[in-house]
């Protein structure tokens, strides 16, 4: 017998396949249970945290700029010079928030439809429920587990994997340094920023807003290194659940053309092939004439052959 989700052999010794863990006998997706196209979205939020990740390198590295005008500043005495730095850290936030709010949305729509797969999936065993993946990222304190646990249940369930890919843990940990990373740092900016004289006029003052900006860098490398390190890594688990449950959901669609009118009223459509149709015979065969038998005439006393 061989396994209707992944083709391989299977043990009736075993209840489950042991390559993609499907019960024998069952089909590649549950009948009557709707199942959600997961690749579209994908690769929007693909897109879209990948761009969040540049967009925040970007403003976390304007200390740079800011060490530059600093220095400037302090060549010409004038203290309008730093409000360059204030202004381009504005520019370059703005474009991150609006990429970060995007990504955000998709990529909980993307949980959302590829946790709902998994209830077409016979053998799939969520931990979870599908409202989860959108209020698991919502409610306070649960949001620091719930999300990594409904992207396990996801990983495990579409990739086959006995337990949670390694890629998952990575993810999540770059993810929770990142987020209390960079809200530390920027308290630390805060407080820094709010030591240093507002109108710098002498030469020492110039000087203190130079060594804050090539503070600031070291401190903002921190929550970068885990923000392109998470990105990478969600990006990665994206596209490799996506095609692994677009091929599945694609195993539950007939193989060859259908009939008008299949399936059949109550019959959901993935769930069963219609039978193939029957093999006419071939024009040679049905066009031989049929052999009459030989017809022997009556004997004298009315008998055949007599």
């Amino acid at each position: 017998m061989r396994c209707h989700t992944c083709g391989d052999e299977t043990s009736p010794a075993d209840n489950e396949c042991q390559n993609c863990y499907t019960p024998h006998g069952q089909p590649a997706l549950a009948p009557g249970v709707p199942t959600y196209s997961v690749r579209g979205i994908g690769l929007a939020a693909s897109v879209a945290v990948g761009a969040a990740a540049l967009l925040y390198a970007l403003a976390a590295l304007f200390p740079l700029a800011g060490v530059v005008l600093a220095g400037r500043a302090r060549e010409s005495q004038d203290p309008d010079v730093l409000l360059g730095a204030v202004l381009l850290e504005v520019v370059l936030s703005l474009p991150f928030l609006v990429a970060y709010l995007t990504a955000a949305v998709l990529v909980i729509i993307w949980t959302w439809r590829a946790r709902k797969n998994l209830d077409a999936f016979p053998g799939a065993l969520p931990h979870l429920g599908a409202g989860w993946a959108i209020a698991g990222w919502l409610v306070p304190f649960a949001n620091f587990v719930v999300p990594a646990r409904v992207v396990a249940n996801v990983a495990r369930d579409s990739l086959w994997k006995r337990f949670t890919p390694g890629l998952v843990w990575i993810w999540w940990a770059a993810w929770l340094a990142f987020s209390v990373g960079e809200r530390l740092v920027s308290r630390r900016d805060d407080r820094a920023y709010a030591r240093l004289p507002e109108e710098p006029r002498f030469d020492t003052e110039f000087r203190w807003y130079a060594d804050f900006y090539r503070e600031a860098l070291g401190w903002h490398l921190i929550p970068l290194v885990a923000c392109l390190a998470a990105a990478v890594s969600l990006i990665v688990l994206i596209r490799r659940i996506s095609v692994a449950q677009e091929q599945r959901i694609a195993l539950g669609a007939p193989a060859w053309p259908v009939p008008a009118g299949w399936p059949a009223p109550g019959m959901p459509f993935g769930y069963a092939h219609p039978a193939q149709p029957a093999v006419a015979p071939s024009p040679r065969v049905a066009a031989e004439p049929t052999v009459a038998s030989p017809q022997v005439p009556p004997g004298p006393g009315g008998t055949i052959g007599a």
